[in-house]
């Protein structure tokens, strides 16, 4: 099978509203595909028409080789799904959490202890098996909730900004376990909108206001949508630069960055005249995945 996910023209509509607008994805076997891009720019709903959970309105796919419309039945008994509100239980321990799952996954009851165990491990659960969900942190049940999702070993996995609302260190720690899964063989849909999430993705999906933007390596898409000479300033008054910069014919881009503005140069002698307009030295860097998102989404505008 050459393609985990493969779609056409995907489309959902609600009402007079489009949500998502000819989609097409073309995702293999094995790979981690983050979706990125802000609130509202459909996301969401591309994993939901994937997980079968909702029907396309117009469109087509095949997801592990089932027709994504005509069997979508087939296609949930070998996904596994996560949303960012954790489907948990708090007043059920861990393990009981999880011997819950494993029914809803119709798993043997002779296999049962056996998964379990697994999955603790994978998830670095392993002392916390009797604790209260309720009395664990967010990290904590981040982990369970991962683990309690692929406890029947499914092909895909689709996770829904799981990472909203836990500690840098716990999404590091989230992600290391994603790529164990990644390279064990299981395909996973990620959306997120944190860009070093982002970076550890395989391929990147940017979405706005329905379409998708473009999909490709993290590096393919700084090489293909960056062209020019990306530099960083820090000036005292950043919002009174940002207009004056983006009105410059030499400027191809201009956008803020926290304290920092990323100024995109067309040549060599726009960075000289960056100088002297601004009277600050510009610092050459590697453009970023914001800076692609930027670039695209007003590409797209």
């Amino acid at each position: 099978m050459e393609y985990a996910i493969k779609t056409l023209d995907l489309t959902k509509k609600f009402g007079d509203f489009t949500a998502v607008k000819s989609v097409n994805l073309a995702i293999k076997p094995g790979e981690i595909c983050g979706f990125l891009g802000p609130n509202g720019a459909g996301k969401s709903t591309v994993m939901r028409m994937l997980c079968g959970i909702l029907e396309p309105s117009s469109g087509s796919g095949e997801i592990l080789g089932y027709d994504l419309v005509q069997e979508s039945e087939a296609i949930k008994k070998r996904i596994g799904y996560m949303s960012q509100k954790f489907s948990l239980y708090d007043d059920l321990t861990v393990a009981e959490n999880m011997e819950f799952y494993a029914g809803i996954y119709d798993i043997p009851y002779r296999q049962r202890r056996v998964r379990i165990q697994e999955m603790l491990e994978l998830a670095q659960l392993s002392g916390q098996r009797r604790a209260l969900t309720s009395d664990l942190s967010v990290g904590f049940k981040q982990r369970l909730a991962l683990a309690c999702a692929i406890i029947s070993r499914p092909e895909i996995l689709f996770l829904d900004e799981p990472t909203s609302g836990v500690s840098p260190t716990s999404r590091r720690a989230f992600f290391d376990i994603i790529h164990d899964l990644a390279q064990a063989g299981t395909t996973v849909i990620v959306s997120t909108h944190f860009m070093d999430e982002a970076e550890r993705c395989h391929n990147i999906a940017f979405m706005l206001q329905g379409y998708l933007l473009a999909v490709d390596t993290p590096d393919r898409l700084k090489e293909k949508v960056i062209k020019g000479i990306m530099v960083r300033l820090q000036l005292p008054d950043p919002m009174y630069w940002l207009p004056r910069l983006s009105a410059q014919p030499w400027v191809l881009e201009a956008s803020l960055h926290g304290l920092f503005i990323h100024v995109l140069l067309a040549n060599e002698e726009a960075v000289e005249r960056l100088y002297e307009i601004t009277g600050h030295n510009p610092q050459r860097i590697v453009p970023n995945l914001e800076d692609v998102f930027i670039s695209l989404a007003k590409q797209k505008n």
